[in-house]
C-alpha cells in the first residue's frame, strides 16, 4: 500500500480500516492495514515479521525472543526460535529449520479480545470525541514453563490500534507454585532492528519519568556479519526495567508489567514523525486533549481566590489552581478550613469556573526519617532532590488518602502535583510497600500511578511536571525552565515562544502548559515582571498572543489577571479569540518558521476535518516593519487545488495551491506585531 496523495494517508483523512488478528498455516497476523506484525506457533511462538504497509519494508532482520526474564538468579526467554543463520537479514526459507531453546517458556495457546480502559476517563473538557477505550484488537498468548521452573505462567499481551500505526506491548506473570519467587529483571519487548528503519522505530512506555528511560539500543553479539569492527552497532531495542523489578511474587499473584508503545514511522522527516506521535497520544490516552484555560492565584485566602474567580469569570478564563507558595493545604483534616475551601469551590462552579490547587508530593520533602527515601549509596536520608518522602511507605498511605478525602469534601476540579517523585529510589528495608532498593522504583511509581487513577475516576484534572500522560495525567511542561521567567520581558517572551516551537513537535498544543510571571519569580525585580499590568500591557499582551496563538495554555501566576478596564479588554480580546478558534488552535501544529528575534516567525495549526482546516499565527517581534513571502504547505489541510485565505478578520482572497502542496503569500507586518491568517 502507498498513499500518492492526501486523500489515503492516514494523517489526512480518518483512516477506518479495522485492526485484526489472522490465523495463517503456521502462526498469526497482527494486521490495521498501515502496520503488521506476523507470528509463527510451530516449535515456539515467535516475531518472524514486523511491516510497515505503506512502505512495505519490515524492521526487522532477526528472531528474539518475546521477553526475558530473571527470576531467581536464573535467566528464561519466552518464546523466539534459535538458529538463524545470520543476523543482517531474515529468509523465509530458514524458518522451517528453526529450534527452540530447551528451557525457554513454550507456546501455549492464544485469545483474542478488545482493548479495555487502562484508567476512568470520561469527556468533560474536551470538544474532540475520540472512542475511549480507542479501537482495535488485543492478542493476549500463553506460555507454560520449561521442567527447570515449577508452576509460572507467563502471557505476553499485544494491543493493535485502528487508525495509527502503533501497537502497544506487555507482560503478565502468575504465580501458580507453592513458593514465592523474586523477578529480579524483565525485558518486556526484544527487537533486531536492520540499520534503515532503526530511526523510523519509535518506542514509547507509561514507565517514564524525569527523563527515566526503559528504551535500550544496544549492540546484538548475534549480528556477526555487521560492518562495524567491534560489532557495536546499537540495533537491538531493548524494552526493560532500567532497575528491578525487584518484585517478591507470592504464591497466587500475578505481576503486570509496564506497556511498551510502538510507531512504526513511514516517513523521515520530523514534522510528519511527529504528526504520528501527536496522533498516537490523543487517540490512547484523549485526556491529554482536555485544555482548560487557567490562572494561578498566588494566594489561597478566601479573599484573593474569590477576585480571581470573579476576574476568571469576567474575561472567559475556565479554572483557578491556588499555587506553589499560596499557603493552599490540600492534606488539610481540619473541618472548618475544608468547609471554607467548599464555599470557595461552590462559588467557582456558580461563576462557571473550576477550582483546585497544588500539592508538594513527595518530592524535595522531608516527612520523618522513618518515611523518607534512603540513599542507597549513604544509607542515610537523601535523594537526588536533597530529600524525597517515600511514596511506597505508608506515609504515601495516608498522604493519598488525606488528599481523595480533600477533594471529595470540597468538590474540587484539578490538582497540580509537584513530583511526583522524579524517579526516586530507596534503599529501606522497613517500608511497607517495597522490599528495598530494588523495588523501591517501581512501587513508588505504582503508588503514583494508582493515586492517578482515583483522581481521574473523579474526573480531577491533573498537572503534573512529569510524563505520566500514559497513565492519566493531562499536562506537564512545554518547555520549562523556571530562572527563564526572571529575564527580562523582551527575552522571556521571545524564549517562551521559542520552548513552544519546540515543544510542540512531540506534543499537541493541549499537552503542555507555559509560564507568565505577572508578579516576580525567582528574581528579575520589574524588568521581568508585569504588575502592574497596564504599565506593561504591551509585553502582557505579547504573551496572550503567543500562548492563545498557539493553544497552548500558560500558568498566569498573580493576583489578579486585569487592573484596569483597558487591560481588561486586552485579555478578554485573546480569550475571544481563542475560544472562536479553539477546534483548529487545539489541533495539530506545523512549524513553519522558528522564532529567531530577527524576522517573521510563524507557526500553522491544520485539521482537515474542519472549517476553517488552517490558521497560521505570524509574529514580528522586531523593532521594525518586516515583509516577506511567506511560503505555507497546506499538506495537512487537506485542501489541493485551492485555498480562501483572510488575514485577521477581513476579507478573504482565493490561492492557487501549487503541485507541492504550497501555497505564497506577502506579508507585511507593523514592528512587534502579532497577525494571523484564516484558511478555509
Amino acid at each position: 500500500m502507498h498513499y500518492t496523495s492526501q486523500q489515503n494517508d492516514w494523517l489526512v483523512q480518518s483512516y477506518t480500516q479495522p485492526a485484526t488478528v489472522q490465523e495463517t498455516d503456521n502462526g498469526l497476523i497482527l494486521y490495521n492495514g498501515l502496520i503488521q506484525r506476523r507470528f509463527v506457533t510451530e516449535s515456539n511462538f515467535a516475531t518472524v515479521d514486523y511491516t510497515n504497509q505503506i512502505t512495505e519494508t519490515s524492521f526487522l532482520r532477526g528472531i528474539k525472543p518475546e521477553a526475558v526474564f530473571t527470576i531467581d538468579g536464573e535467566v528464561y526467554e519466552v518464546g523466539g526460535l534459535k538458529g538463524q543463520p545470520d543476523y543482517a537479514y531474515l529468509d523465509d526459507e530458514w524458518i522451517a529449520d528453526l529450534t527452540s531453546e530447551e528451557n525457554a517458556f513454550q507456546y501455549q495457546e492464544y485469545s483474542i479480545g478488545e482493548p479495555e480502559p487502562r484508567y476512568p476517563w470520561e469527556h468533560r473538557r474536551t470538544l474532540e470525541s475520540s472512542p475511549y477505550p480507542p479501537e482495535g484488537v488485543t492478542l493476549s498468548v500463553e506460555f507454560s514453563p520449561p521442567p527447570s521452573v515449577d508452576s509460572l505462567q507467563v502471557c505476553v499481551h499485544y494491543e493493535l490500534y485502528q487508525g495509527i500505526p502503533v501497537l502497544s506491548k506487555w507482560i503478565s506473570i502468575r504465580n501458580d507454585g507453592q513458593k514465592p519467587i523474586q523477578i529480579d529483571a524483565l525485558s518486556c519487548e526484544i527487537l533486531a532492528v536492520n540499520e534503515q528503519e532503526k530511526h523510523r522505530l519509535q518506542v514509547e512506555s507509561d514507565y517514564a519519568f524525569s527523563g527515566m528511560q526503559t528504551t535500550q539500543w544496544g549492540p546484538d553479539e548475534e549480528y556477526l556479519t555487521q560492518v562495524d569492527y567491534r560489532y557495536q552497532m546499537p540495533l537491538l531495542m531493548t524494552s526493560h526495567y532500567p532497575l528491578g523489578p525487584g518484585v517478591l511474587l507470592q504464591p497466587g499473584e500475578t505481576f503486570t508489567s509496564f506497556r511498551t508503545f510502538e510507531i512504526l514511522h513511514d516517513s523521515d522527516d520530523r514534522e510528519r514523525k511527529g504528526l504520528a506521535r501527536r496522533k498516537m497520544f490523543r487517540t490512547v490516552a484523549p485526556q491529554v486533549t482536555e485544555n482548560p484555560i487557567l490562572m494561578h492565584v498566588r494566594s489561597a485566602e478566601p479573599e484573593a481566590v474569590r477576585l480571581a474567580i470573579d476576574q476568571c469569570a469576567e474575561v472567559g478564563f475556565e479554572m483557578v489552581i491556588m499555587t506553589f507558595g499560596s499557603g493552599y493545604n490540600i492534606e488539610s483534616e481540619n473541618p472548618e478550613y475544608i468547609a471554607t475551601m467548599k464555599e470557595l469551590a461552590d462559588y467557582a462552579h456558580s461563576k462557571g469556573i473550576q477550582l483546585g490547587g497544588y500539592t508538594l508530593m513527595c518530592a524535595s520533602r522531608g516527612v520523618g526519617e522513618e518515611f523518607n527515601c534512603i540513599d542507597p549509596e549513604t544509607g542515610k536520608p537523601g535523594s537526588k532532590f536533597g530529600q524525597s518522602a517515600c511514596l511506597a511507605s505508608s506515609w504515601g498511605d495516608g498522604y493519598v488518602q488525606r488528599v481523595l478525602n480533600f477533594m471529595d469534601a470540597t468538590g474540587m476540579d484539578i490538582i497540580e502535583t509537584d513530583g511526583p517523585y522524579h524517579g526516586d529510589v530507596c534503599a529501606s528495608t522497613e517500608h511497607e510497600h517495597h522490599n528495598g532498593l530494588e523495588d523501591s522504583q517501581l512501587r513508588q511509581w505504582e503508588a503514583c500511578v494508582n493515586f492517578y487513577h482515583k483522581c481521574r475516576k473523579r474526573g480531577i484534572y491533573i498537572n503534573s511536571p512529569d510524563r505520566y500522560y500514559l497513565n492519566g495525567s493531562n499536562k506537564c511542561g512545554m518547555g520549562y525552565r523556571e530562572t527563564n521567567f526572571s529575564l527580562p520581558r523582551e527575552r522571556q517572551i521571545l524564549i517562551a515562544r521559542q520552548n513552544i516551537y519546540d515543544g510542540t513537535y512531540e506534543k499537541t498544543p493541549s499537552m503542555g502548559w507555559m509560564f507568565v510571571p505577572l508578579v516576580e519569580y525567582h528574581g528579575g525585580g520589574q524588568a521581568a515582571t508585569f504588575e502592574p499590568l497596564s504599565e506593561h500591557l504591551d509585553d502582557y499582551e505579547s504573551h496572550l498572543a503567543q500562548n492563545f496563538g498557539s493553544g497552548v495554555i500558560a500558568c498566569y501566576r498573580g493576583p489578579r489577571l486585569f487592573d484596569t478596564e483597558e487591560t481588561k479588554v486586552v485579555v478578554k480580546r485573546w480569550v475571544d479569540f481563542f475560544k472562536k478558534y479553539r477546534q483548529i488552535l487545539e489541533s495539530d501544529l506545523i512549524h513553519v518558521r522558528r522564532p529567531d528575534g530577527r524576522s517573521i516567525d510563524c507557526i500553522l495549526h491544520v485539521n482537515p476535518q474542519l472549517n476553517p482546516c488552517g490558521l497560521a499565527m505570524l509574529y514580528n517581534p522586531t523593532q521594525n516593519e518586516q515583509e516577506m513571502t511567506l511560503k505555507l504547505s497546506l499538506y495537512y489541510t487537506g485542501l489541493s487545488e485551492s485555498a480562501n485565505i483572510r488575514e485577521n478578520e477581513g476579507e478573504p482572497k482565493q490561492y492557487k495551491i501549487d503541485r507541492n502542496y504550497n501555497v505564497e503569500i506577502p506579508i507585511k507586518m507593523e514592528a512587534r506585531s502579532v497577525s494571523y491568517l484564516v484558511i478555509e
